[in-house]
C-alpha cells in the first residue's frame, strides 16, 4: 500500500488553521482526506470538524481566504468553502479546486469519531499542526507536504478504532453496531467504498448489512442515485450489482427485479431473466473495453464495433454524475424488467414475452423517477429499454436499408449508438458460453454497417440544405404550420437515404406528397 506518497497539500489549509487558531477554535481534519492521503489516492475534498457553529465558521473562512461559501445542510449544520488555488509553485497544481466541508463536533473529537461509519473514515488530525505553515503559497505547500510525508505522520493521527490497521489489511469495518440504524445510506456506501478501494467488507460488518438490508428503502432517492451511479461507473459493475443482491440490497432498491429470478426463457437463452440481466451488464462492460468477460475472448472483441467516436460519445455527460457509459449499464440491468409479467407460452410450448419492451420502458421510467434521476436520464434509459430489440429487427436477416437506418437514428436520437451496443451485449448475454461466432459475426457486421452508413448520411446531409420552409410555402402557396415541418422531414429522410440529391428533386417529392395527401382526403370524403 503506497502510504504517505510525496504529494502537495493546499496552501489554504494553513490559512484556515491560522484563522481558527486566532479565534481560539479547535479544528480537526477528519475522514476521507486522511484515508485517501494514506492510500496515495488523489482527493480534493477535506472534511473539517470544528468547535462552534460550523456554518458561521465556514462563512468567515470563505470571507477571509477568498473562497466561495456553499450551504450543504442547514439542519445538520454543514457548509462548504470552495477554494481555487491559482498561484501554486508547480504547474500540475495550478488551478486546483479544493472543497473544505465544515461540520461541528459537540463535545470532543473522540465522540465525533465514534459516530462515524467505518474505521478507515474515523481518523482525525489536529488542524493546529498546520497553523505554522508559511505565509506564501510556495512556503505553505512545501511545509504542509513535508509534514504529511514525515515517517511519524501516522503516529500523529487520532485513530481510536485502528483505521490505519484496517487500511493495511484492506478492510471496510463498521465503527459500531448502530451505524446503519443511524443512517441506512451507509449500507450502500460500504459496498461502494469497498468497490472503489478494492477492499473487502469485514465479515461482521457484512453480516450487519444483511440484517439491516431492508432499511435501505428509507434512504432518499437522491442519495440512492448518487451511490448507484458511483458504483456503476466502476469496472466490474456487474460483480458489484451481484454483491448488492447477495447482501439483500439490490431487490430492496429495485423490487421490480425480484420477479425475474427463476423465470425461464426459450432455449436460445443460457440463463434465466435475472441472471441474463446481470450478464448483460457484464457484456456491456466487455464491449466497452472496461474489463474481461468470463465467456469472452479477443476474437469476439476484435469484430465488435469500437472507435474513438463511440468512446467519446459514451463519455459524454448526460446529467450531474452520469454519462452515457454509466446509464448504458443501468439499461442493461433493466432492459428485460417486464419479461416476467409479459410471459406466455404458445401452442408449441415456446415462451414468448410480447410487449415486454414497451411495458419495460414504462416500468424503467417509474423506477428511475422513484430514485430521483433527472428527466433527461429517464428519457435516455427508457428509450434504451424500449428500442433494445430494434437493431436486430431492422434488417430482418439482411443489412438494413438506408431509409431504415435514417429512421432508426431519427427515432432514437442521442441513444442510437448506445442501443446498438446494448443489442450486441444482449445477444452475448443470451447465448453465454454457447454463442456462435458465425451469428456473432453477422450481428457485428450489421451493427458496423449501420454505424458506417449513419456517418455517411450525416456527412451528406448536414452541410447541405436542398430546400427550406420558405421554398415550400412559396412554390405551393402554403401557409406556415406543422405541415411544412412534416414535408421538410420527408425531404431530409429521402436525401439521407439517397433517394434524391437536388433541390428540384426535393420540390418534386413535396409535390408528390401533397398530391398523395389530397387523393387520400378525397377518398375519405
Amino acid at each position: 500500500m503506497p502510504f504517505m506518497e510525496n504529494r502537495n497539500a493546499p496552501a489554504a489549509l494553513g490559512e484556515i488553521a491560522r484563522l481558527l487558531a486566532s479565534q481560539g477554535r479547535q479544528g480537526y481534519i477528519v475522514g476521507g482526506f486522511i484515508r485517501d492521503w494514506l492510500l496515495g489516492r488523489d482527493t480534493n475534498d477535506i472534511d473539517i470538524a470544528v468547535s462552534g457553529a460550523a456554518i458561521t465558521v465556514a462563512r468567515e473562512v470563505a470571507s477571509e481566504i477568498g473562497g466561495s461559501f456553499v450551504l450543504l445542510d442547514e439542519v445538520n449544520g454543514i457548509a462548504r468553502v470552495v477554494v481555487t488555488e491559482d498561484e501554486q509553485q508547480n504547474e500540475d497544481f495550478r488551478g486546483a479546486e479544493w472543497h473544505f466541508d465544515f461540520s461541528q463536533f459537540s463535545r470532543d473529537i473522540e465522540s465525533d469519531l465514534a459516530r462515524r461509519d467505518f474505521t478507515i473514515n474515523a481518523m482525525a488530525l489536529k488542524l493546529s499542526r498546520f497553523a505554522s505553515a508559511g505565509t506564501t503559497a510556495d512556503m505553505a505547500c512545501q511545509e504542509l507536504s513535508g509534514f504529511l510525508t514525515e515517517e511519524r505522520f501516522g503516529e500523529k493521527i487520532i485513530d481510536p478504532y485502528c483505521g490505519q490497521e484496517d487500511l493495511r489489511n484492506r478492510l471496510v469495518r463498521r465503527v459500531s453496531e448502530g451505524i446503519f440504524e443511524a443512517d441506512a445510506a451507509r449500507l450502500l456506501r460500504a459496498v461502494r467504498l469497498a468497490a472503489e478501494l478494492d477492499f473487502t467488507i469485514e465479515p461482521e460488518t457484512e453480516s450487519l448489512i444483511r440484517s439491516y438490508s431492508q432499511a435501505v428503502t428509507a434512504v432518499s432517492g437522491e442519495r440512492v442515485r448518487e451511490e448507484l451511479l458511483r458504483l456503476l461507473a466502476l469496472p466490474h459493475a456487474a460483480y458489484h450489482l451481484r454483491y448488492l443482491d447477495e447482501l439483500g440490497l439490490l431487490l430492496a432498491l429495485i423490487p421490480e427485479l425480484a420477479e425475474a429470478k427463476g423465470v425461464e426463457q426459450p432455449t436460445v437463452h443460457f440463463w434465466d431473466v435475472f441472471e441474463h440481466s446481470l450478464q448483460t451488464v457484464a457484456t456491456i462492460e466487455f464491449l466497452m473495453r472496461e474489463c474481461d468477460w468470463e465467456h469472452g475472448n479477443e476474437d469476439i472483441l476484435a469484430i465488435a464495433p469500437w472507435s474513438d467516436l463511440i468512446g467519446n460519445h459514451l463519455s459524454q455527460e448526460v446529467s450531474n454524475g452520469s454519462t452515457h457509459r454509466v446509464l448504458l449499464k443501468l439499461a442493461g440491468l433493466l432492459h428485460d424488467v417486464a419479461k416476467p409479467m409479459t410471459k406466455s407460452v404458445d401452442d408449441t410450448g415456446r415462451a414468448r414475452f410480447l410487449g415486454h419492451t414497451k411495458q419495460g420502458a414504462a416500468m424503467t421510467a417509474g423506477i428511475l423517477a422513484r430514485l430521483r434521476f433527472s428527466n433527461r436520464e429517464i428519457r435516455l434509459v427508457e428509450g434504451l429499454v424500449y428500442h433494445h430489440l430494434r437493431p436486430v429487427q431492422m434488417g430482418d436477416g439482411q443489412l438494413p436499408t438506408q431509409r431504415a437506418i435514417y429512421r432508426y437514428f431519427r427515432d432514437t436520437g442521442e441513444a442510437g449508438i448506445d442501443i446498438l451496443l446494448l443489442a450486441l451485449a444482449d445477444y452475448l448475454a443470451s447465448r453465454g458460453p454457447l454463442a456462435s461466432m458465425d451469428e456473432w459475426n453477422s450481428h457485428c457486421q450489421a451493427m458496423n454497417y449501420i454505424l458506417a452508413e449513419h456517418e455517411k448520411q450525416q456527412a451528406k446531409v448536414l452541410p447541405v440544405k436542398l430546400i427550406d420552409g420558405h421554398d415550400i410555402m412559396r412554390m405551393f402557396s402554403l401557409a406556415p404550420g406543422p405541415l411544412i415541418g412534416r414535408l421538410l422531414a420527408r425531404v431530409h429522410e429521402a436525401h439521407a437515404s439517397g433517394e434524391l440529391s437536388t433541390g428540384e428533386e426535393a420540390l418534386a417529392l413535396v409535390g408528390k406528397e401533397l398530391s398523395d395527401t389530397s387523393d387520400q382526403q378525397a377518398e375519405l370524403r
